[in-house]
């Protein structure tokens, strides 16, 4: 993988309630869902159109036994799902769930960096071209909340290929790192208050609108936790928890 650059080529969420989440994230996001049959359980897959942009599942009782909590989890994509298993524990990380096979599908592994955050490293059955859309319903910012940025990014830029952006001084928190892949400006890492207990990746969901998503946030029985503020480029941001307790994060423009 060495000289590769390596993007986040799919989003899952796991949650102990698939029927209130799937009613949910189709009322704030806009998102609508088709249900995949898959062995022993169902997939649900949430679409923009006809373009599947993320996924949703129950969360396995094995992890809910372990202490796992409703979560979104990104996946990116890896030539070699059990080489860059191994990779991420030799430069630090852990590996929470070996590689296993999707049928028809691809090959994923559980992994965690250093710091302790949760990704999952995805080798598809077929090649396809992610689309990078900053369209509402794809998701637009990768957001990594940890304790120690510096050491994160060297860890991404090992394993992964990514290259640092701009710096942005953030006052008393410190520095927002943004990262790009294949030259595109695709998240930012930082030292976040929100990142004492556990280290964790924040996904962003394009909306058209901020204010009227906000409401849907809230009115569908979710906590806006910030927002919504500006950031640089003029959009306007908020994040937030679902009402099963999975945090996620919007973002748009005023109108």
């Amino acid at each position: 993988m060495a000289g590769e650059q390596s993007t986040f080529v799919w989003y899952e969420l796991m949650t102990t309630d698939v029927a209130a989440a799937k009613a949910y994230y189709t009322g704030v996001v806009g998102w609508n869902t088709l249900d995949v049959p898959m062995p022993g359980m169902i997939y649900t897959l949430l679409r923009v159109g006809d373009t599947q942009t993320a996924g949703l599942m129950a969360l396995p009782k094995e992890a809910r036994d372990a202490g796992m909590r409703p979560a979104w989890v990104g996946y990116i994509g890896v030539g070699d799902a059990d080489g860059a298993a191994a990779k991420v524990q030799g430069l630090g990380g852990d590996i929470l769930g070996r590689p296993v096979d999707i049928p028809t599908v691809g090959r994923f592994a559980t992994v965690a960096d250093p710091q302790g955050a949760l990704i999952n490293l995805f080798k598809p059955a077929q090649r396809g071209q992610r689309i990078v859309s900053s369209e509402p319903g794809h998701i637009g910012w990768h957001e990594l909340h940890t304790n120690d940025w510096p050491q994160a990014f060297e860890f991404y830029a090992d394993m992964f290929g990514w290259v640092k952006g701009e710096a942005l001084d953030m006052g008393p928190i410190g520095t927002y790192q943004i990262f790009k892949i294949g030259g595109l400006a695709t998240g930012g890492m930082f030292n976040s208050p929100g990142a004492q207990a556990t280290r964790f990746w924040l996904y962003y969901f394009n909306v058209d609108d901020i204010d009227a998503a906000a409401k849907r946030v809230t009115d569908g029985g979710g906590a806006i936790a910030q927002g919504p503020n500006q950031v640089p480029g003029g959009n306007w941001i908020l994040q937030a928890a679902d009402p099963q307790g999975a945090v996620f994060a919007l973002s748009g423009p005023k109108k």
